[in-house]
């Protein structure tokens, strides 16, 4: 008999991140990096203006703004009642509402769009968070999810448990580096037909370990440089994973 899988711990994962809202410092991203996140997200759901799109894992809104700028009737879901505050003050005409992605607060079939904001790679099991973003589409109804990836030696020497130079420095217990296959493995158990994608030269503005921050420039540099070439794509440090509901 398999054991049972293990599960978030919401009150631990709502605490951590209430503390960065109470000091602003969400925004991990360059503005530039933030606004190919979410051409990403464009490029790949193909879906047309005036879709109803839900920005899961919102944070303080950056992302769920991005969207609702390039024409999507836009809401942002966090778990951090303080983060979705922050993006309430700081995006006031954009929709923000609290809420577990694991229990998503849409009705069936309501939703053309998901984007999954760093949020996989934060749940032990993300199969349940697949089981609702595949509820809440619409058939045709489309998502994209973007992860550090574990093939990427930067990461998996920074933020893996596996790694000698490990740090847990401004992450959860539950957080880790994703393999490409397992999480494009759990969205085809939902239902999904997936395709896997990568992407480098997302330039870090901000990382909590004050050790990691004196060495952001050369991390910047050499991802964007090598990592951009072809030959180096599975390797890059983030993952997209993306899918539609048949």
């Amino acid at each position: 008999m398999s054991a049972p899988a293990r599960q978030q711990d919401k009150q631990k994962e709502i605490a951590f991140f209430d503390g960065h809202a109470a000091a602003d410092e969400y925004d991990v991203f360059t503005p530039d990096s933030s606004a190919r996140i979410v051409d990403a997200f464009v490029r790949l759901t193909g879906l047309p203006g005036g879709a109803r799109v839900a920005d899961l894992g919102c944070g303080s809104g950056v992302f769920t703004e991005l969207l609702s700028r390039a024409g999507y009737d836009c809401v942002g879901l966090d778990i951090s009642p303080k983060l979705v505050a922050l993006g309430r003050r700081k995006y006031p005409m954009v929709e923000f509402i609290e809420g577990d992605v694991e229990h998503l607060p849409f009705p069936s079939g309501s939703l053309d769009g998901v984007m999954l904001s760093g949020v996989v790679h934060h749940l032990p099991d993300p199969s349940r968070c697949a089981a609702e973003v595949a509820r809440v589409l619409r058939p045709g109804g489309r998502f994209t999810a973007f992860d550090p990836n574990r093939m990427n030696p930067f990461m998996w020497l920074y933020r893996d448990r596996s790694s000698p130079f490990y740090s847990a420095v401004g992450v959860t217990e539950n957080e880790r580096p994703v393999l490409a296959r397992d999480v494009a493995a759990v969205f085809e158990r939902a239902g999904f037909r997936v395709s896997t994608h990568y992407l480098s030269g997302l330039a870090y503005r901000y990382v909590a370990s004050s050790r990691a921050r004196l060495l952001l420039p050369i991390y910047n540099f050499i991802d964007a440089t090598i990592f951009g070439l072809r030959v180096m794509e599975p390797l890059r440090p983030f993952v997209l994973t993306a899918g539609e509901k048949p």
